[in-house]
């Protein structure tokens, strides 16, 4: 179901993570963009509720830290390539030499970066609380001129209660 068809949630609140600076390449790129460079990264994510919890919140933004940390894990001064970057074994031995953080993804761009945030988040909400709560949007902010969003319901989230 399209979120554009979805009526309104009767609660929504979002949440912004922000400053992960890491640094990667689009090796395929014709441009600039096919040299390694940098950005701070950070992230905008939009959740909605059947209902409130227990303290009147759709989500406490006190029990994100565990997304919080995984994001910090792949994104804070690390070096994001594709996994079919040709020069993944070069970017693997500096990893191993020290010399850079190395996170191997399928897709180093924005767009794969904003749904993959969307999973962890939903994976986590699902997991605590049982269908209540979920991620409907990301915002995956590259600087402060570049985004890119993901956008979708999790099949398991019911919008009436």
């Amino acid at each position: 179901m399209s979120i554009d068809s979805l009526p309104p949630f009767e609660y929504s609140c979002s949440k912004h993570f922000a400053d992960y600076p890491c640094c990667h390449r689009q090796w395929r790129h014709k441009g600039h963009c096919h040299f390694v460079h940098g950005y701070s990264r950070s992230f905008t994510l939009w959740f909605a509720a059947k209902k409130l919890d227990e303290f009147g919140f759709v989500v406490d933004f006190s029990s994100l830290r565990p997304l919080e940390e995984k994001l910090r894990s792949q994104f804070d001064h690390t070096f994001l390539v594709n996994s079919d970057d040709p020069l993944l074994s070069e970017w693997q031995k500096l990893h191993e030499k020290g010399a850079l953080d190395l996170r191997v993804m399928p897709n180093v761009g924005m767009e794969f970066t904003a749904n993959l945030v969307w999973q962890w988040s939903n994976k986590i909400l699902l997991e605590r609380d049982r269908r209540r709560t979920c991620c409907w949007q990301v915002l995956a902010h590259e600087n402060e001129k570049n985004t890119a969003s993901f956008r979708s319901i999790p099949s398991w989230f019911e919008i009436k209660p």
